[in-house]
């Protein structure tokens, strides 16, 4: 086996980090690996370059990531490649949670995290032997699916190697440079386990770390790249404060401190020492999960925090000078309409940078996807519409059409002109320019979605379930392989075969 080829597909839909690609680590890592091993690999990563469809047929080998709203794209994108006979494995949270759905695509499911069995995987597949001895794996083996055991996690993240960006097409040495945010994982898990998250699953909930030692290293060749951005991909940055009040103090030290961001929960405002050596090693802003205002929803949610918590952050993260990037869920069964409007006028008055306003949504592998699959509340399983932007479930206390409504008036609102003149009077240009970004976004993303007001209206009219067509989510795709097919440039045609059944 020569040549393997990795694909993080494009969500189906724009969002507010569409301006600011970031490839997700997992291929990166895994790609790094086996390079180190004598493989050739190219990564794909469609938020950042095109998808070239013929150079991925050219593989021996095909991997594919998946989250659960691009999974439907990994899909399609796996049976082409499959009709020319490729063989196609693929991982991520959802296809680890459904490993059964996944195999009517692909011949191999990586569940659970990869890095310990990846090249193990790859030489039994080049022996055909062994198969049965990697664990996490899932696959056909005489007719019927089998699943390994579960993989353990990754005990020492120090022995992963620092990912190896160039292999990402679009991105060889010479044009790294495009990396304008770079992507520094120090830590896996998160001590909390929130009732519609599904990290927790896919990454456990004991935190693991990085040494700084590692993390520093990481930091010295993104400076040597010219970067002056940092987006710390940890799941909670600052669950363990010992251990982040020494990375950061090292980061001052060694003055390597570029601006940076990272995702935390608001038990940071109560920690003036972490604050200080936030705001001193350069912290731009925080991303923070603040769901919700309505008590009985943080509850529901599991999320451990109160409405004073919340509240009491805010004040104290914008008094030391920290931005916030605020997210809210709506739709949990004790929300209702009114919680929505007061929460949009909680966000302003306490004079959040920017919020994401999201709808709640079931993830396979949560106890929320549980909880309402029980209870058949789930109206959809167009997983393309799983971007916590469409209502895919039965709300309780308000109509289909309500939470969807409602949800995209308060992010409209949010991000009105009136707000932006605010910002502008006050001088805040880089408030101006998040606001103006959100207030054009939220206006294409409403007109392009219109039809989907328009069903969960006729969703709540009706009373009842009616069909929604699902998206055409890899339509580009198959017209490049027609394309290609109309060439004679598709190796194999084993009419999509499974090349190991």
């Amino acid at each position: 086996m020569r040549k393997i080829v990795f694909i993080e597909p494009n969500p189906p839909d724009f969002h507010i980090f569409t301006r600011m690609p970031l490839p997700r680590l997992g291929t990166v890592l895994l790609g790094t690996k086996l390079r180190q091993c004598g493989y050739e690999v190219k990564s794909y990563v469609e938020s950042v370059g095109e998808l070239d469809l013929k150079d991925v047929l050219s593989a021996d080998l095909v991997g594919i990531s998946t989250i659960t709203s691009t999974s439907s794209r990994s899909y399609e994108i796996a049976k082409l490649v499959r009709k020319a006979g490729i063989p196609i494995f693929m991982g991520g949270p959802h296809v680890t949670y459904l490993p059964e759905e996944a195999l009517q695509y692909a011949d191999y499911v990586l569940r659970g995290e990869a890095d310990d069995v990846i090249v193990d995987f790859i030489k039994a597949l080049e022996t055909g032997k062994g198969l049965d001895k990697i664990p996490g794996l899932s696959y056909f083996k005489d007719g019927s699916i089998k699943h390994n055991s579960t993989a353990p996690f990754c005990k020492d993240l120090d022995t992963l190697p620092a990912p190896d960006f160039s292999l990402i097409s679009g991105m060889e040495t010479e044009n790294i440079r495009k990396l304008t945010i770079a992507p520094i994982m120090t830590s896996r898990g998160c001590p909390y386990d929130c009732s519609f998250c599904s990290v927790t699953g896919m990454f456990g909930q004991k935190y693991r770390f990085r040494s700084k030692e590692r993390v520093i290293e990481e930091l010295e060749n993104h400076r040597k790249y010219g970067g002056d951005w940092v987006f710390f991909y940890d799941d909670n940055f600052c669950a363990h404060k010992k251990r982040t009040k020494e990375l950061l103090s090292t980061m001052i030290e060694k003055r390597l401190t570029p601006k940076w961001t990272a995702q935390v929960r608001v038990e940071i405002a109560k920690d003036q020492e972490l604050l200080d050596l936030m705001k001193k090693s350069n912290c731009h802003t925080v991303y923070i999960g603040l769901e919700s205002i309505n008590p009985q929803t943080l509850k529901l949610y599991n999320k451990q925090q109160s409405v004073e918590d919340i509240t009491n952050c805010i004040r104290t993260l914008h008094k030391n000078g920290i931005r916030i990037h605020g997210m809210f869920v709506f739709g949990s069964d004790q929300d209702t309409t009114d919680t929505i409007a007061e929460t949009v006028r909680f966000a302003k008055k306490n004079d959040l940078e920017s919020v994401q306003f999201l709808i709640l949504t079931p993830l396979p592998g949560t106890k929320c996807y549980r909880d309402l699959e029980n209870e058949g509340r789930i109206i959809s399983k167009d997983w393309s519409l799983y971007d916590a932007h469409h209502v895919v479930f039965e709300p309780r206390l308000m109509s289909y059409y309500e939470l969807q409504s409602e949800t995209m008036r308060a992010t409209k609102e949010f991000y009105s002109l009136w707000q932006i003149a605010r910002r502008a009077a006050r001088l805040d240009l880089f408030n101006v320019g998040i606001k103006t970004y959100g207030h054009s976004l939220t206006k294409k993303w409403i007109k392009n979605n219109q039809y989907f007001v328009e069903y969960t209206r006729a969703l709540t009219n009706a009373g009842k379930r009616i069909e929604l067509a699902a998206k055409k989510t890899a339509e580009d795709v198959k017209e490049k392989f027609r394309q290609i097919e109309l060439a004679g440039g598709v190796p194999g045609q084993s009419a999509g075969t499974p090349y190991n059944r």
